[in-house]
């Protein structure tokens, strides 16, 4: 009994896995000490690490994308390589819901349980009385107790504009989608490029929020811990949104190259995806940071 088995193609070894882990050691290592800097307000290495990492990651990300776009256009996936694709790009997606799930966590738990402890909540009156008697557990936690002082981020203001912003560009990257589907290319381009400009302008105007908050709020990083969890939440989905917008532009210039059919776009299809994961976090984040 003759049976036929599905190619499946291996690639050779790649340095690109360990590239990346380098950018990412560079990102953390750096942010860190760049906070650390900043807090203390002195010139270190922090800052410029940072950048290097962030450059590294984009080599990274243009060796990699380049690779599996050439092997792609070759050919030489199988549909059970495709499979894999869509299973690896489900549970990246998982990792990054557990990723923000803990930070969430940190906030509720802080606003919730710690915050209600300092005020003598529970047996902690007598901690209460002596520590931080004039201490007012209420939030945005605007004074801590140890008088660290700060304004609460409005969110009727900037965050109201970048919420409707990336709503929007959700909708026009779903008639991108469409317009792939029902091969109107020209559909397909001006809507992934409105995409891409709507995301560049949500990474503008957070970075003028946070300009904003500095300059004029005094909320920072050492603001206790209503300015860690509002940098800590935001700052990791503006990197997220970043990221995003690096895959949507790779896909964007394969659009332009006449990459992708209407029965096999799922590169399109994983950078969608992941936009509209990065869009429901920020409805996610707006509501518990900036409203509630």
């Amino acid at each position: 009994m003759n049976k036929t088995y599905e190619k499946y193609y291996v690639p050779a070894q790649s340095p690109w896995p360990i590239v990346g882990a380098v950018a990412m050691f560079c990102i953390a290592f750096g942010a860190g000490h760049y906070v650390i800097d900043v807090s203390k307000q002195q010139s270190g290495f922090g800052g410029w690490l940072l950048l290097a990492g962030f450059a590294i990651l984009i080599f990274m990300l243009v060796g990699w994308f380049r690779n599996v776009i050439d092997e792609s256009m070759a050919g030489l996936y199988s549909a059970q390589m495709d499979r894999s694709f869509r299973q690896g790009m489900i549970w990246f997606i998982v990792s990054e819901v557990m990723f923000f799930m803990a930070f969430f966590g940190a906030l509720f738990y802080g606003r919730v349980i710690a915050m209600e402890w300092l005020g003598g909540a529970s047996n902690n009156a007598m901690t209460f009385a002596i520590l931080w008697p004039d201490f007012q557990p209420s939030w945005p936690l605007l004074k801590t107790p140890g008088g660290i002082e700060t304004q609460a981020m409005p969110a009727w203001g900037l965050p109201t504009i970048n919420t409707v912003l990336l709503v929007i560009s959700s909708v026009t990257l779903h008639f991108a989608h469409v317009g792939l589907e029902k091969e109107k290319r020209g559909q397909l381009k001006l809507f992934l490029l409105l995409t891409l400009l709507l995301g560049a302008v949500f990474l503008c105007l957070q970075g003028y929020e946070y300009i904003h908050a500095y300059r004029d709020l005094g909320l920072r990083l050492d603001s206790g811990f209503y300015g860690n969890t509002f940098f800590l939440l935001t700052g990791f989905h503006g990197l997220h949104v970043t990221l995003g917008a690096i895959i949507l532009l790779f896909i964007f210039f394969r659009v332009l190259k006449g990459h992708f059919t209407p029965e096999k776009h799922f590169a399109f299809k994983a950078g969608a995806l992941y936009w509209h994961f990065v869009d429901v976090v920020w409805l996610c984040l707006f509501v518990f940071v900036y409203i509630i």
